[in-house]
């Protein structure tokens, strides 16, 4: 019998159920998937909580990899036997599930599974950070929030290979060390020293030309001061809580700003930008520009617990669940 994690009401960790589930034989354009790593982000805690609305009861987790086991009519893409991975495609918390076979990419023989389960939601949402919503080079100054999360050492290790100056915040001394290490240029602890005052004395009173925002409620409106005039905040998480008071006057006033909200699921809404997203990361990952630091892993059954030392912020790197 096939298990998973589901959950019937929206809430804190102990309403993940471990269950049996049927998963069927895979529908027109589907396939069949049994997964071999499976990995956690934090917009899976949206999920559970509700601040993202799903129907209930379902099965949370957005990005996992494995082996095609059932290929559905129409399916021409994949075959039984074929190593995939995937992101975006909410359900991954269990053994074996059916999903769209166009939301599925091929995963290189460079690439294992723990891997590619840990990575492609963060790797590919650092690829349109970094190279859609504002294209990094040589000349850019970022600032990054939680530099040494899952997102923050990908997000790192890639825009320090395209040249950039990177600031980087973290909570910790140990995750100054690894955010240090990944490729930040400067860190700030944001627990000792004002983040905002500090950025603006690292870039000599300018301001950054863009900052990367997942967590929310208790790094904005500081964001907006580390800015130089038509600067852009991309804000793409809630970690600490969602931003519920945005203030559009404040853009003009700190210098005719810019905002902007991107989610991944529209940077690969159609399946040439999903391809295109997916190789590149593969890619940088290959030829070891990018290491991916698979720093936890947990039993799915275990995913509760996952989820509590995540928000906890007990966690660095990526965190795979092993069915």
């Amino acid at each position: 019998m096939v298990h998973a994690i589901r959950i019937h009401q929206n809430g804190g960790p102990e309403v993940m159920k471990w269950e049996s589930v049927e998963v069927g034989e895979p529908g027109p354009g589907q396939v069949r998937l049994k997964q071999h790593a499976v990995g956690v982000n934090y917009i899976d805690t949206y999920h559970r909580s509700g601040l993202y609305k799903m129907q209930l009861p379902m099965s949370i987790g957005s990005e996992g990899a494995g082996e095609v086991t059932a290929v559905g009519p129409g399916v021409t893409e994949f075959k039984v036997g074929d190593r995939g991975a995937y992101a975006g495609a909410v359900g991954g918390y269990a053994e074996e599930r059916l999903m769209p076979a166009d939301r599925l990419v091929k995963l290189p023989d460079s690439i294992d599974y723990k891997t590619a389960a840990a990575m492609m939601l963060q790797g590919m949402t650092v690829r349109y950070l970094l190279r859609q919503t504002y294209k990094v080079d040589k000349r850019t100054t970022m600032l990054l929030h939680a530099a040494a999360g899952g997102i923050g050492l990908i997000a790192s290790q890639w825009a320090k290979h395209l040249g950039a100056t990177i600031i980087g915040t973290v909570s910790t001394p140990d995750k100054a060390e690894l955010a240090k290490a990944a490729g930040c240029t400067h860190v700030i602890n944001y627990k000792t020293e004002d983040f905002a005052k500090r950025t603006r004395e690292l870039t000599n009173g300018h301001g950054v030309d863009v900052v990367y925002d997942a967590v929310g409620k208790d790094t904005y409106p500081g964001s907006l001061d580390c800015l130089k005039p038509l600067g852009l905040f991309v804000s793409f998480g809630n970690a600490s809580g969602p931003i519920t008071n945005f203030d559009l006057l404040q853009l003009s006033a700190k210098g005719s700003l810019y905002a902007t909200r991107p989610t991944l699921v529209t940077y690969t809404a159609k399946r040439e930008d999903l391809l295109a997203n997916a190789n590149e990361l593969f890619d940088v990952v290959s030829k070891g520009i990018v290491k991916i630091n698979v720093n936890h892993t947990y039993p799915l059954k275990d995913a509760a617990q996952a989820h509590r030392d995540l928000e906890g912020r007990k966690t660095t790197g990526s965190i795979v669940l092993l069915p």
